[in-house]
């Protein structure tokens, strides 16, 4: 049986990505975490690169905050950041191929036994409801009129799930938890600004992962998103970013057929960017 790895924020490091493939084991799996591109030294040899591997079925990537910032500003939604690093994208011949591609990525997956995302999961949610929201959100993206999602995508409300929510009111909310979380109260209402460690959040909130009545409790759960964690292990959840774009690590860590987390789930890393705006 192949080894599947899950690995964690890219953002355009492209050297660290092909050394990261060159030295896992011949025939493994790969899940990207989400942030495949941006802020990094080459978003369009990132991206190119990862079409290739998944259409060879090596790799499977999941879409984050990054990534659907690129697809707002492709459809003329959102302009360029100081620090973004997309204009080779959207100058590039295959520039729409390569979005296209981009739009059909999944916004979270599962095998029934662990879940792979690129923020987190919101308390209320169990693992099945967890992948139907999410599907909510791919098909929109995947829609012929799908600007018309990306064009009310952004806003940080409402920041508490309701099953009554529909519209764009719904996937707002989904695609806040699936690609921005970081805290939230126990009751499940998102904060967007604080990027701490998870000990230094704002008062009454919790990092999600936390809350006291989270029903995927139970699910081994693999994320990114998060880099001032680094790499974390806590009980079920695993956090991947270990900012790869900021002089750190790419890490990959291998994904237990069992579903369980064990301590001898092998771990590979190799050294991420030097950015110039690095402290």
């Amino acid at each position: 049986m192949s080894k599947i790895y899950a690995v964690g924020d890219i953002q355009g490091c492209a050297p660290s990505l092909k050394a990261l493939i060159k030295k896992s084991p011949t025939g493994s799996k790969m899940i990207f975490l989400g942030d495949l591109v941006n802020r990094g030294p080459d978003s369009l040899g990132t991206l190119r690169y990862l079409k290739r591997l998944q259409e060879n079925q090596r790799v499977e990537c999941i879409l984050g905050n990054h990534d659907l910032h690129l697809l707002a500003i492709d459809a003329g939604i959102r302009m360029t950041k100081g620090l973004d690093t997309l204009r080779p994208i959207l100058d590039a011949p295959d520039r729409a191929e390569l979005i296209d591609w981009l739009r059909h990525r999944p916004m979270a997956l599962s095998n029934g036994k662990v879940l792979t995302v690129h923020a987190g999961v919101l308390p209320q949610w169990d693992l099945q409801q967890t992948i139907e929201c999410a599907q909510e959100v791919e098909k929109a993206l995947r829609k012929k009129s799908y600007k018309h999602f990306l064009a009310n995508m952004y806003g940080n409300t409402p920041n508490k799930w309701s099953n009554s929510l529909k519209g764009y009111e719904r996937l707002r909310v989904i695609t806040n938890a699936l690609t921005r979380i970081r805290f939230c109260t126990p009751a499940g209402t998102m904060e967007f600004n604080s990027k701490e460690g998870f000990e230094n959040g704002p008062k009454g909130y919790v990092p999600w992962f936390k809350a006291h009545k989270r029903k995927t409790k139970d699910t081994l759960i693999y994320f990114g998103h998060w880099s001032t964690l680094g790499l974390l292990r806590h009980q079920n959840v695993i956090g991947l970013d270990t900012g790869c774009v900021w002089g750190g690590k790419l890490t990959a860590m291998e994904i237990p057929e069992s579903g369980k987390p064990s301590k001898g789930l092998e771990i590979i890393q190799v050294d991420g960017y030097d950015h110039p705006l690095r402290m």
